[in-house]
């Protein structure tokens, strides 16, 4: 078992991390698919990718579940059967999942990259960070912000949601470990609280549903 973390955001809310050290054998060894989750594996090209795909099963395993108890609807939201909402990610060496049994909720993680620099203008306007001058600080910072974007447009789960246009994410600081997000698209509005935690290399992001 590699369970790396597991965070406790309220009563009704858990956040669980997996950091992916198990071979592809392994974590496929006592794990059993649905024909459609089976299929989806097979068609993987990436050996990482795959054992990312059965490391989020080992999660739904620790907090009950199996992939039977799992499903997508039509825009690929995952869903719980027994009704409570569930996020999913992964990237390279960690997965995440967070459970809620009362309010929808959204995951990201993502790998504090350079490149992430290079793709900003679409989703973020870089004018807001000419004041960070640290290039380690802004990557982290604008990782956040990406991972924050990503994390609600998997709980809005609308389709032509803009990054750029249609979500916006209150400014912060490092320190505070959270922040606020909001969504304008057509005319309605939602807002989620954000929290944020770095490890690794790594930037994970969690968002809470607050009203919509």
């Amino acid at each position: 078992m590699a369970l790396y973390k597991t965070i406790t955001v309220n009563k009704h809310t858990k956040v669980l991390i997996w950091k992916i050290e198990e071979s592809f054998e392994e974590l496929n060894s006592d794990i059993q698919l649905t024909n459609h989750c089976q299929q989806r594996l097979d068609g993987m090209r990436s050996e990482i990718h795959q054992r990312g795909f059965l490391s989020v099963r080992h999660l739904l395993a620790v907090c009950g579940y199996t992939d039977f108890d799992l499903y997508y609807d039509s825009v690929g939201k995952p869903h719980l059967k027994d009704g409570k909402h569930i996020s999913i990610t992964h990237s390279f060496n960690f997965s995440a999942i967070i459970v809620s049994d009362t309010i929808p909720v959204g995951i990201d993680i993502e790998k504090q990259r350079d490149k992430i620099l290079r793709i900003a203008h679409k989703f973020t306007p870089l004018q807001e960070y000419k004041t960070i001058a640290n290039h380690e600080a802004l990557v982290r910072k604008v990782t956040i912000v990406w991972g924050g974007k990503e994390a609600i447009y998997k709980v809005y789960a609308e389709k032509g949601l803009s990054f750029l246009k249609h979500i916006d994410i209150d400014d912060f600081s490092m320190e505070a470990s959270q922040t606020i997000g909001n969504v304008y698209y057509g005319k309605e509005t939602a807002r989620y609280s954000l929290d944020f935690l770095e490890f690794e290399g790594f930037t994970c992001v969690y968002a809470l549903e607050e009203n919509r």
